[in-house]
């Protein structure tokens, strides 16, 4: 009983000890934002600091043209957008595709003049 009574005692410090770090992450994150830091809210709302008001704990973002203004403690994380890779670009274990760079190596007036020749050889014939 003496055993398990410990037990639990330590399992509550450990995760209290635990949360109490976390908030204070999060208290630092939110008090060194930038303007021009990239964040997502807890409302799933991404956007740029604009500017922080630490006397009032408001941040404002610029979200596609919009200013928003926010509490600190709806600020969630700073956003990294995520990779992002095509199925068309990798096989089926997710190994990356040989990339053909015989295209990719074409000078653009060749492309240009090879995009122009079927267009003009339907004109010749037609006169």
């Amino acid at each position: 009983m003496i055993v398990f009574l410990v037990a639990m005692i330590a399992m509550m410090w450990w995760q209290s000890k635990k949360a109490k770090q976390q908030q204070q992450e999060k208290q630092d994150f939110r008090a060194n934002l930038q303007p021009g830091t990239e964040i997502i809210t807890i409302g799933g709302i991404i956007g740029k600091v604009v500017s922080v008001d630490v006397q009032y704990e408001e941040i404002i973002i610029d979200s596609e043209g919009s200013p928003i203004r926010f509490s600190f403690n709806a600020i969630s994380r700073e956003y990294v957008r995520p990779a992002y890779v095509s199925d068309d670009e990798v096989d089926e274990n997710g190994n990356p595709l040989p990339v053909d760079d015989d295209e990719a190596q074409t000078p653009i007036d060749q492309a240009i003049e090879a995009a122009e020749t079927p267009a003009e050889t339907e004109t010749d014939s037609s006169k």
